[in-house]
């Protein structure tokens, strides 16, 4: 059994790969820690507890710092055009859910959740790094306690998706993500460049509510507006970027990797870019060495990671 705690923004695809971790047999979610991001973080929460409510989770929710790691960065502005002006879509969440947050902020609570389970909990992050950097910060020690990081963020090979050098999880908040990527614990990088490959069409999707019951009828819906963004770039689909760092916890077989210390540039024309210094290759002095080599995903056999996420949403 995987323990998981889930650092989300949601944010319509974080909302597939939270129902993916309820309803895959071999993960235990042990919580929800909320980012800022795809909303603000009043927004990404209230969605959370939603999510929450209307999926009846039991895992505690943790609302998250509402600044970057450094707090003095101009914040970017919200992507609701890609999300909706509610994060999920545009379906009318309402301004208040009637459920409680665990009283710890994130951090606090990833730090405390850690202690208590050494050596067996995976941090999932599909958002910007600002809670794991600020826990990191706040406690040093549970690097040596964390089972692993996944994260869905960067892209390495391929060009960004909000700068021609940047993915926007880390071009939101790039000194937390360098922060984690230097840290002493092992992390796992699903970035975009195996991320594009994998797409879940309207007609699919719609098909998959039909077989899954209210909890995937309400993903369906809250995904249209995704959907007519992407529709530019993949034909009535939706690219499923979460999702696929929660399919790397359980068939990571389905991935290739690099290993190599990772860097993210903070400033500059390249803002947000994620370098990775292949292990075995020679270079001169540079700002990765010393630093602990990290997992990148290169590829991955996306008809088979699709087939496990089908399969795993329809269960219930």
């Amino acid at each position: 059994m995987h323990k998981v705690i889930f650092d989300t923004d949601p944010g319509v695809d974080d909302a597939m790969a939270l129902l993916f971790l309820e309803r895959h047999p071999d993960i235990e979610l042990l919580g929800i820690t909320t980012a800022f991001g795809n909303a603000s973080i009043e927004t990404t929460t209230r969605n959370a507890l939603y999510l929450k409510q209307q999926w009846g989770l039991t895992a505690p929710v943790s609302r998250g710092s509402s600044e970057q790691f450094d707090p003095g960065r101009k914040p970017h502005p919200f992507p609701a055009h890609i999300h909706g002006d509610d994060g999920l879509g545009n379906i009318g969440v309402p301004d208040v859910i009637d459920l409680p947050l665990d009283p710890r902020p994130a951090h606090q609570f990833i730090i405390d959740t850690v202690m208590a389970n050494p050596g067996e909990v995976a941090l999932v992050a599909v958002g910007r790094m600002t809670n794991l950097a600020n826990a990191l910060k706040a406690a040093p020690e549970i690097a040596g306690l964390v089972r692993e990081v996944i994260i869905m963020g960067g892209a390495v090979d391929v060009p960004g998706n909000v700068t021609p050098a940047a993915e926007a999880n880390i071009h939101g908040d790039p000194e937390a993500a360098d922060h984690v990527m230097t840290a002493p614990w092992k992390v796992v990088v699903v970035g975009l460049d195996v991320t594009l490959k994998t797409t879940m069409s309207r007609m699919e999707l719609a098909g998959l509510a039909k077989q899954g019951g209210a909890a995937v009828e309400l993903l369906d819906r809250l995904s249209q507006f995704y959907i007519d963004f992407y529709d530019g770039e993949v034909k009535d689909s939706m690219v499923v970027h979460d999702t696929c760092a929660c399919v790397y916890l359980v068939a990571r077989e389905l991935f290739t990797t690099r290993s190599g210390p990772v860097r993210v540039l903070t400033t500059g024309i390249g803002e947000g870019k994620t370098l990775q210094k292949p292990d075995g290759h020679r270079f001169g002095p540079s700002e990765w060495d010393g630093k602990p080599s990290q997992l990148v995903c290169t590829d991955v056999r996306a008809d088979a990671l699709m087939a496990l996420v089908k399969k795993t949403l329809v269960r219930q």
